[in-house]
């Protein structure tokens, strides 16, 4: 199948009733789930006082949300192949919206944790969105509609931390997790009364043995890269959760392959043009997340140290918000150079541009508008490989298979920011400098890390040069003509 983006021939011919109206509700949907990440972001420091636990432990608030999302992405991307996209979708936002409840009302750790890993569970919003568009809109809206729906995570993240600090600042840090769980009960509502149910399905029977052991492997793995820092990288939990997630995920794939409705498709995610793609998708995923590592520290970090701009976090987020609204003006631009040259270009351009922008922040890192500038630079090479990324991968798979496929991918992103995590942080706390008594990250550690962005940027670039060209019309047209038609079943 070609990397151009095709409606299935089964899907029925007519438009939905508002396309438009469906877009932005699956937009907003993407953007409130990505709000969800950074709310806890401006109390994470207060946490240990306003949860009565210690630092080691409240940061399972965050950790907790990570590894659930890892673990409900391909699962409820699956199912969404299965029983339908909608249907999961709004599953995924009620487990949002519970999960907002829970931590609104929680004052100590345990509910903490609990209602945080229920919204990690909602993380499969965007990629079950992105694929509802496949299977719902009209062909000439699609790359179009998809660049935005996949920049939607980097539009709330970008534009939700201003607005949570703003929030925690202003008031009880419970209203935080009240509005997010207002905003999901208004996603919801509006999914239910406007976005279609997908008839392209699946059917059959869903993969339990591998939805467990793809969950213990990445759990295991993500456990290890997460919590080496403060277990040490050589201590006996962090190399036995390495060395099980190894064993695991090699079991896993050895079941997969012989299962005969496999929960991820593996000889599908080998073919060059998946394959390639989520290989791209890791180093993009590491070269994005640093920057969310290096530009608030810098701003926050006192004037003293002659590298620190002595900004408050309510700051750090009106920096980093106009970020958010270049992604998405960015991805319009990305899905006319799809269309025009196909989204492998698409890539390559984004993936320069946000390596370009990190080696711009290795000498301009002293003013807050050279970090305004290295931010919106960055969100736009972001803007078009989030737009790039989901037309890559749908252009290789059946229609059947999109949920899965664009989950998988998804998680893909989601483990290089972990990585990219993990290795900052190692970075970070190795070059310091001494400030008062206190070792603080010092400025050649920052720009170390932006080096190490812009590096695996290039590496994106490299890896995704080995994607399959783009086909002619005519050699797409034949090869989809021969894909088997997918199984239907009404909504």
């Amino acid at each position: 199948m070609s990397d151009a983006l095709t409606r299935p021939a089964d899907a029925g011919t007519a438009a939905p009733p508002k396309p438009n109206a469906v877009v932005a509700v699956l937009a907003l949907a993407g953007i409130v789930v990505s709000l969800m990440q950074t709310l806890v972001i401006p109390i994470v420091p207060e946490l240990p006082t306003l949860l009565h636990a210690s630092a080691s432990n409240t940061a399972w608030a965050v950790t907790a949300t990570l590894l659930a999302a890892a673990v409900a992405t391909p699962v409820v991307g699956r199912l969404g192949d299965m029983i339908g996209k909608r249907r999961m979708l709004l599953v995924s936002i009620v487990l949002l919206v519970s999960g907002s409840v829970v931590c609104a009302l929680a004052d100590s750790l345990v509910p903490m944790i609990i209602g945080r890993t229920l919204q990690g569970l909602a993380a499969a919003v965007v990629p079950l969105g992105i694929s509802i568009m496949r299977d719902a809109l009209p062909a000439e809206r699609l790359a179009q509609s998809t660049a935005l729906m996949s920049a939607s995570l980097g539009v709330g993240g970008a534009l939700g931390l201003p607005a949570a600090a703003f929030i925690a600042d202003k008031w009880d840090w419970h209203i935080l997790f009240w509005t997010s769980a207002a905003l999901g009960a208004v996603a919801f509502a509006l999914v239910l009364m406007i976005v279609p149910e997908s008839k392209v399905r699946t059917g059959g029977r869903f993969d339990l043995a591998g939805a467990l052991g793809l969950s213990a492997g990445l759990v295991s793995l993500l456990l290890a890269v997460s919590k080496g820092g403060d277990w040490g990288w050589t201590s006996g939990a962090t190399l036995g959760l390495g060395a099980a997630a190894v064993v695991i995920l090699l079991g896993w794939g050895f079941w997969e392959l012989k299962a005969r409705q496999p929960l991820v498709d593996l000889r599908t995610t080998a073919k060059p043009q998946v394959l390639f793609t989520n290989l791209a998708s890791v180093a993009l995923g590491f070269s994005m997340f640093a920057m969310s590592l290096v530009l608030p520290q810098l701003l926050q970090l006192p004037t003293q140290t002659g590298y620190g701009l002595g900004k408050s976090m309510l700051t750090v987020g009106l920096v980093l918000a106009p970020q958010g609204l270049v992604m998405m003006v960015m991805s319009a631009a990305s899905a006319k150079v799809t269309q025009a040259k196909g989204p492998k270009v698409t890539l390559l351009i984004g993936a320069l541009i946000v390596a370009s922008g990190y080696a711009l922040n290795i000498v301009l890192m002293s003013e807050v508008w050279h970090l305004i500038l290295v931010s919106c630079i960055i969100g736009a090479g972001v803007g078009f490989t989030y737009g790039a990324l989901p037309a890559l991968i749908m252009g290789a798979v059946d229609p059947s298979q999109t949920g899965a496929a664009n989950s998988l991918n998804t998680l893909m992103r989601s483990l290089g920011t972990s990585f990219a995590s993990a290795l900052a942080g190692v970075i970070l706390a190795q070059m310091t400098t001494d400030f008062g008594g206190h070792a603080l990250p010092s400025e050649n550690g920052f720009k170390v890390v932006m080096a190490i962005g812009a590096g695996a940027a290039l590496l994106a670039f490299l890896v995704a040069s080995f994607i399959p060209r783009r086909q002619t019309p005519a050699a797409a047209e034949t090869e989809a003509d021969e894909q088997p038609e997918a199984v239907t079943a009404k909504a």
